[in-house]
């Protein structure tokens, strides 16, 4: 018993000062040690499920469209106090759209025009606006409203959303 002891105490995790410890010590850091293992096992059983049930949604998303779920992309560029800014979606994701034009508003731009096209199961958005005015231009209002796009548009695709600054 007492060599299945010390085997059993010589696979626990080297502590930095290994003193003699008495057969009672031994067995009360097993036992610790093990529930601590059985305690991380359940977490990463729960994080795998979590992420499995995500993979299981997504498949079957695929497999009743046809089709890989596609993030959507924005592309922003600027002419001194013009943005023409380019919102690609899926045809399901409409509140992406709407979304956007809040952000845009939020930020104080004016929308000169917005229109889209829709190709298969995609929708192509463009929207042209204007930030400042001709006299006084907002120099920075391109790039604030890029990194909140970005933002939103990482915040409501998991998948990493590109934002591209021309």
């Amino acid at each position: 018993m007492k060599a299945l002891y010390s085997e059993l105490y010589s696979l626990l995790p080297r502590h930095s000062s290994r003193e003699s410890k008495s057969l009672p010590d031994q067995l009360h850091e097993a036992a610790s040690y093990i529930k601590k293992l059985q305690i991380n096992l359940e977490r990463m059983k729960e994080k795998k499920d979590s992420l499995m049930s995500v993979e299981r949604l997504r498949n079957t998303r695929s497999r009743m469209t046809g089709k890989v779920p596609k993030s959507p992309q924005i592309q922003i560029h600027e002419m001194g106090s013009s943005l023409v800014i380019g919102l690609t979606t899926e045809s399901n994701s409409r509140f992406l759209f709407t979304q956007t034009i809040r952000v845009l508003q939020e930020e104080g731009a004016e929308i000169v025009n917005a229109g889209f096209s829709v190709v298969d199961d995609t929708v192509f958005h463009i929207i042209n606006l204007t930030i400042g005015h001709e006299s006084a231009p907002d120099y920075g209002g391109g790039r604030r409203i890029s990194e909140r796009l970005n933002k939103f548009l990482n915040d409501a695709d998991a998948s990493a959303s590109r934002c591209v600054m021309k």
